[in-house]
């Protein structure tokens, strides 16, 4: 017997994916069992790149989720709405789910998951983190019997070009931005990209799978890279870094029963496995025991990339559904979600980090001294502290600090900011 699949969505990943089924010859054999028996569109008239047999393509997407004969739904449309609607229909139906739809899972993963396991049914989403990368599977069995204590990910591929751009040019983030968008790497509105939350909704998706349980997207700290200048990318250069921006997820310092999940531009030292991830790449680093690093490293995006991911998930359906009955009474517990409860997250201040501080201060003696005591105060220490030339008549330093709580290291921060011989601070980065 053949499985039916049900496509909703024909953009270049739902394009991607039809092409790579279409095209078994030299892939799995498995995949020749697949049958593109409905796909569902918002409009007839686009050109399409991939020809369909009559009466496939229908802009009836309630009918592709309802049907009988379809055995698994394949969400590649994208957005909020009516993705969510669809998925949990076609759910109600008793039918599995593939979804490429990051944000749709961090925001109502909840009830997602929750109507699968009432239906007995899969929802599989190794397309939704990190493009082709296989990272998903790996946390959900390769690593599962592993304590593991860090997830960190350059894990948007737009931030990342435009970084690497400004590090290699020494050119500024607007201009980089420009022409990230003239080029297609950057979207005509780049918020979701450039303010962290693209970031923010795929280490919600790797937290809770790390970490086994459900994580409030509200709860992710995000923070983007428009405040990054040429000049700090210059300043973290001379000090022997990189700048990224990461998304990061580990076990608390001080409670091992919280959690802290952040987005947020991170100075990498250059000799970090991440530092080197450049351009459009995406990297997702696992730590943990006993396994030690493992990264995961590819293309994070693109028609190609992402149809892999997704197909490789129609491919585990396939396989599942030639081996159970059609509807699973006791599901696999590796390809299932198997945790209700929701981690709890650490608050910022809680957060032990290494701080980059750029000041501009007016030429006064001994402005390092006072800056030295007000740190000390707080339990700030330095691990240097360099000034270099001047910018208007005010003199520029940068600090590093060691390992401090951030609550500590901003109460420090808001009393610097009133010394009189204090003009700025333009910049305030986290260190790795």
């Amino acid at each position: 017997m053949g499985v039916k699949l049900g496509i909703l969505g024909l953009g270049t990943v739902g394009t991607g994916t039809v092409q790579l089924l279409q095209e078994t010859a030299g892939r799995h054999p498995l995949l020749q069992e697949i049958e593109i028996y409905r796909v569902g569109v918002r409009s007839l008239d686009k050109p399409r790149e991939v020809e369909l047999p009559e009466g496939v393509i229908t802009t009836d997407l309630e009918s592709v989720v309802s049907d009988p004969a379809v055995d698994i739904v394949v969400e590649v449309m994208g957005g909020l709405e009516p993705a969510r609607s669809l998925i949990l229909k076609a759910l109600q139906h008793g039918k599995h789910v593939v979804t490429a739809n990051k944000a749709a899972i961090a925001r109502f993963g909840d009830e997602i998951f929750t109507t699968a396991n009432q239906a007995g049914v899969y929802v599989l989403l190794e397309a939704a983190v990190g493009g082709g990368i296989p990272v998903i599977q790996p946390l959900k069995q390769s690593l599962s019997v592993n304590r593991i204590h860090t997830v960190t990910g350059i894990v948007n591929g737009t931030t990342n070009y435009i970084l690497t751009r400004m590090q290699k040019e020494g050119s500024n983030f607007q201009d980089v931005l420009a022409d990230a968008q003239r080029l297609g790497y950057a979207e005509a509105d780049p918020t979701a990209d450039v303010d962290g939350l693209d970031a923010g909704d795929k280490i919600a998706i790797l937290a809770s799978l790390a970490f086994g349980g459900r994580i409030h997207l509200q709860d992710v700290y995000c923070e983007g890279i428009r405040q990054v200048s040429k000049t700090d990318i210059a300043y973290a250069e001379k000090l022997g870094f990189v700048i990224k921006l990461l998304a990061i997820a580990k076990v608390h310092a001080s409670d091992t029963s919280k959690l802290s999940v952040r987005v947020h531009p991170t100075l990498v030292p250059q000799a970090h496995p991440l530092a080197s991830i450049n351009g459009v790449y995406n990297a997702i680093l696992v730590e943990g025991e006993p396994i030690g690093q493992v990264m995961f490293f590819g293309p994070g995006a693109g028609a190609g990339a992402t149809a892999s991911a997704v197909s490789s998930d129609i491919l585990n359906l396939a396989a599942t559904l030639k081996t159970e009955k059609a509807s699973t009474a006791k599901p696999n517990p590796l390809l299932a979600c198997g945790h209700q409860d929701y981690c709890q997250i650490a608050p910022m201040a809680e957060l032990v980090t290494r701080f980059y501080t750029r000041f501009l201060t007016k030429d006064q003696p001994g402005v390092i001294g006072k800056l030295g005591t007000c740190f000390g105060n707080y339990g700030v220490s330095l691990e240097s502290v360099v000034q270099t030339g001047f910018q208007e008549e005010l003199a520029e330093i940068v600090v590093v600090t060691h390992d401090v709580k951030e609550g500590n290291f901003r109460q420090a921060l808001a009393e610097i900011h009133n010394l009189e011989a204090i003009d700025s601070i333009p910049s305030l980065l986290r260190v790795l």
